[in-house]
């Protein structure tokens, strides 16, 4: 009976969390729509989206809001959530808190076939709309996995020790840096500044042609994780013990580093490299309320939507009417956030 009490009290303890987050998120949402270049006060936003007569508000703002703002905050909410739960879901596989998704090549991996899906077949992607909007998720994606997969197997099949997971990351992302280099190097103007579109990370280019391709390929994709919390938790145990749980192991492997490969790189194609969210995310979820992945998964997606909503709005804010690129605010926010990790682990080793 105690038992049953512990477990119902925990699983409140989770809904409250994540119903906080939610709405936190919401009111989020709400604020950075009235935040830019162009005045939207709160009032006239909540005016604007419902039947609420609370500020008279003009055709323009109207535009900026729908057109611009609201779009650029749902590919926020999407990529930084998408991030969160491939971050977490990294760390839950390879049983170790400094993978992230741009430390061991996805990230990398991804913006290099995006650059050769620009460069060596700009005439298709001139020529067919529909294949430079899906051709280009589906190479990052296909980049993504081929990375991510190297990485996994010269780290030692997520056995060996961090350094080695790290120095196979370093590795897979100075070759891809090369061959980037490399592709650019027979590239003309226009692919040189859409390169410059994923060095930095970028969420002005986000369009409602693009929201429901992005919602698709990330929040499928994030359901199934969800569905993987179980098999995750076993497999913190050990491979071993996890087989011995009842788990498939070779298939949960590939299913994992499948999907999260396929969120990065959709969220590469679509805004460009953003790194560190994926490793702060799942470790203050971690941090905070445990190691049960059936919380950490779904508040790193929130978590990681609110974190990417907090670095947009400070992109569009801080030098306004100017834009910082949110991957500079994210890697500004991550690499402190990184080195006291690494000293953290240092020290819990001695």
């Amino acid at each position: 009976m105690n038992n049953l009490s512990l477990t119902h009290s925990k699983s409140k303890v989770h809904s409250l969390l994540i119903g906080g987050m939610l709405v936190f998120l919401l009111v989020l949402g709400l604020f950075s729509l009235s935040k830019g270049a162009f005045t939207i006060s709160f009032a006239q936003v909540v005016s604007i989206l419902f039947p609420l007569d609370w500020a008279p508000y003009e055709a323009q703002q109207v535009n900026v809001l729908y057109s611009i703002r609201l779009p650029r905050i749902l590919m926020a909410t999407l990529i930084g959530g998408g991030l969160g739960i491939a971050g977490a879901s990294l760390q839950g596989l390879f049983r170790n808190p400094l993978v992230e998704p741009g430390l061991i090549g996805v990230s990398s991996g991804s913006a290099l076939f995006a650059v050769i899906f620009l460069v060596l077949i700009p005439t298709l992607t001139q020529a067919f709309g529909l294949i430079s909007t899906v051709g280009l998720p589906f190479f990052a994606f296909l980049g993504g996995l081929v990375h991510v997969l190297a990485v996994y197997y010269l780290g030692g099949r997520g056995k060996s020790d961090t350094a080695t997971l790290i120095l196979a990351g370093v590795a897979i992302n100075a070759l891809a840096g090369a061959l980037i280099g490399l592709t650019l190097f027979y590239a003309d103007d226009a692919a040189l500044r859409s390169f410059t579109f994923w060095s930095l990370g970028d969420l002005g280019g986000s369009t409602w042609a693009k929201v429901p391709l992005a919602a698709l390929l990330i929040l499928l994709p994030s359901l199934i994780l969800f569905g993987e919390s179980k098999n995750l938790n076993a497999l913190s145990l050990g491979e071993q013990e996890a087989f011995h749980m009842g788990v498939n192991v070779k298939q949960t492997k590939i299913k994992l580093l499948t999907l999260t490969a396929l969120i990065v790189g959709v969220g590469v194609a679509f805004t460009g490299m953003i790194g560190f969210v994926g490793l702060i995310v799942p470790h203050l979820i971690r941090i905070g309320f445990g190691a049960d992945h059936r919380l950490v998964l779904p508040a790193s997606f929130l978590l990681g939507a609110i974190l990417l909503n907090v670095a947009d709005l400070i992109g569009r804010t801080w030098v306004a009417p100017a834009e910082l690129p949110i991957g500079v605010i994210t890697a500004l926010l991550g690499a402190p956030f990184f080195i006291a990790l690494i000293f953290q682990l240092h020290k819990s080793k001695n």
